[in-house]
């Protein structure tokens, strides 16, 4: 029997999407998680293409991807790390971009503690206030630098539980190993809402942009599904995912 002329139509598109589909595998910046889970989902419906998410420290991927780790594109929680990357000629040339630009917020899982200035940490009626390790995550040397400009840092700093990347100042401060801490607004942002306890969403203009950069590695050079992906980042639909967390763009 043969087949009517649509389904032939249909079978062979759908063998060459099949066919042209590709996987590429990413290092995220931990703050980008839950925005970059929403992505990827997005990015496999409407190009075929399968995106392998790895979360964890800026930092700490730098040395991975310096040691062989088998990523094809990096998004990093600062734009230095991927510059780095660049001129040590580890990046495919011309693929480095700023995605988003991250929000710091000070955050307490229990409303009320924080108000919306920070005048908490003036105050002091806390114990611990959760950071990232400076060293390594970008969030962590903004929250140095708010607490440095507001004269606060030598004080508080004996109360700081340190996390080496912003997934785990969150993880402190939401199961009460910390009242208080600085994370991204990505973690505790929902549709555009703070998603519970209480924040102090902290002003740009009291530390250095938080430039998260994009870029396609070495490895990923040739790489459809990598180059797929830095181009989804820059379209609409990515732009309103990152938007509904609390990213600039």
């Amino acid at each position: 029997m043969q087949l009517p002329r649509w389904l032939l139509t249909l079978t062979a598109l759908l063998f060459s999407i099949s066919a042209q589909a590709a996987e590429v595998n990413v290092a995220v910046a931990a703050n980008f998680t839950a925005p970059m889970n929403a992505i990827a989902a997005e990015f496999a419906r409407d190009t075929g293409h399968q995106a392998k998410l790895s979360f964890g420290s800026s930092g700490k991927f730098y040395a991975q991807i310096k040691n062989g780790a088998p990523f094809h594109a990096f998004l990093s929680a600062d734009d230095e790390t991927p510059a780095r990357l660049e001129r040590e000629g580890q990046t495919v040339a011309d693929s480095r971009f700023t995605y988003a630009i991250g929000t710091l917020v000070l955050w307490s899982a229990q409303a009320g503690v924080v108000d919306a200035k920070g005048d908490v940490l003036r105050k002091g009626q806390f114990n611990k206030l959760a950071i990232a390790n400076p060293r390594f995550a970008p969030y962590g040397r903004a929250a140095v630098e708010v607490l440095t400009g507001m004269g606060l840092l030598d004080s508080l700093t004996p109360r700081f539980v340190q996390g080496e990347n912003i997934a785990q100042p969150w993880q402190f401060v939401s199961t009460g190993n910390a009242e208080l801490g600085f994370v991204a607004l990505s973690q505790v942002m929902r549709n555009g809402r703070i998603s519970g306890g209480s924040a102090w969403i902290v002003p740009s203009k009291l530390h250095a942009p938080i430039r998260q950069d994009a870029v396609i590695l070495a490895a990923g050079k040739g790489n459809v599904a990598a180059v797929a992906l830095m181009s989804y980042l820059k379209g609409d639909k990515a732009k309103a995912i990152m938007q509904s967390y609390g990213y600039e763009i």
